[in-house]
């Protein structure tokens, strides 16, 4: 497999792959050209709805990155059938921190099916393991927006409904940044009435209503469940968190209940905001994501970055915009090599039991 011997003759001293690939490609049959290509290395990955590299941004492409060298040590584990329990999922991938040692520096990194359910669950499992010391970080497999069926492999192994996790430790600093540009429109709202995913009320109206109301969506918005999805990428809901602000995703409306759809759930009884952004707004989220991540490496240059960026930002800045947006991700990155994903959500906990994003870039930065 041309991608992973490229990325072994490129690094030295290897010790573990990470592959990000397009679902066009056969699936199993990439990863066992990854495999013989690697030789008995260890490599996990998941599908995309788009891949992220040095070059740019890409689409039905296949991007590889080599980690290892003196001072490092990973550990790789994976689980099935998750939607039975996903916080017992979560735990159980998590268990593969145990096999490393400390270094002074260790991330756990999550891969998970996208579709499979509350991935807020998943990183509460995984935290219940790792505990607070070690921070969170990574992405949910995508499948091109056909929202079907999204892939995560482990090995040769080519899985849905499941977690990987990967336990990195090192001796030099781990970094990890998160922003994601969006702005509120209007005054908090309480959520009146919350079940999971969906949001059936706002300040005691009909969520539907108020979201539509608040942001003068277009006519066709109202009754088509494409024109609405479209309009809604751009649109997110925000909550409020101890830890901060976080985005929900809105992915469909029901429009005989009135209710909204999102991708991870919206508590009952807090405030939340609808949200909005530009261009700028969103590029500026991207520096501030890269910078955050660099500050943890104690001044030295980072030695590579691993994005993890939610496919909704796509539909804001748009193709000249992703462009843009992954050339000053590479220029922060200083020449070091830039792999990644547009995700279905991202993971990134620093603090908090909470780590669990949508509409969001994360950055984790290697020293």
């Amino acid at each position: 497999m041309l991608a992973a011997t490229e990325a072994l003759d490129a690094g030295e001293g290897a010790k573990f792959l990470l592959v990000f690939s397009s679902p066009s490609y056969d699936l199993q049959e990439l990863t066992a050209g990854v495999a013989a290509a690697a030789d008995g290395l260890p490599f996990v990955g998941c599908s995309t709805s788009g891949e992220i590299s040095t070059s740019g941004p890409g689409d039905n492409t296949v991007i590889v990155l080599c980690l290892g060298g003196p001072g490092f040590e990973v550990a790789v584990a994976s689980t099935t059938d998750a939607s039975d329990d996903l916080r017992r999922a979560g735990a159980r991938a998590a268990e593969c921190m145990e096999r490393v040692g400390d270094k002074g520096h260790r991330v756990l990194l999550l891969l998970t099916d996208g579709l499979a359910g509350d991935q807020q669950e998943i990183v509460r499992g995984a935290y219940g393991v790792v505990g607070a010391e070690v921070p969170l970080v990574g992405g949910c497999a995508g499948d091109n927006l056909e929202m079907k069926r999204t892939f995560v492999f482990h090995g040769e192994h080519v899985m849905d409904n499941a977690v990987v996790a990967v336990a990195l430790t090192s001796d030099a600093s781990l970094g990890i940044g998160v922003s994601h540009g969006w702005r509120p429109v209007g005054s908090p709202m309480l959520v009146s009435h919350s079940s999971g995913t969906r949001v059936l009320s706002l300040d005691d109206e009909p969520a539907l209503d108020v979201y539509l109301r608040v942001l003068n969506a277009p006519a066709e918005a109202h009754t088509d469940q494409a024109a609405f999805t479209h309009f809604a990428q751009t649109h997110p809901l925000g909550i409020s968190r101890r830890s901060g602000e976080e985005v929900r995703f809105v992915a469909d409306a029901d429009f005989a209940d009135r209710s909204l759809g999102c991708i991870a759930p919206v508590p009952q009884g807090g405030l939340a905001w609808i949200m909005e952004g530009d261009i700028q707004s969103v590029l500026a989220a991207t520096d501030e994501a890269c910078a955050s991540a660099l500050a943890q490496l104690a001044g030295l240059p980072p030695l590579g970055f691993v994005a993890f960026d939610c496919i909704a930002r796509r539909g804001v800045l748009g193709s000249e915009g992703i462009k843009r947006e992954v050339d000053r991700i590479s220029q922060q990155a200083g020449g070091a090599p830039v792999a990644g994903f547009y995700t279905y959500g991202e993971i990134a906990r620093t603090r908090g039991t909470a780590g669990f994003h949508n509409q969001t870039l994360v950055v984790l930065a290697l020293g």
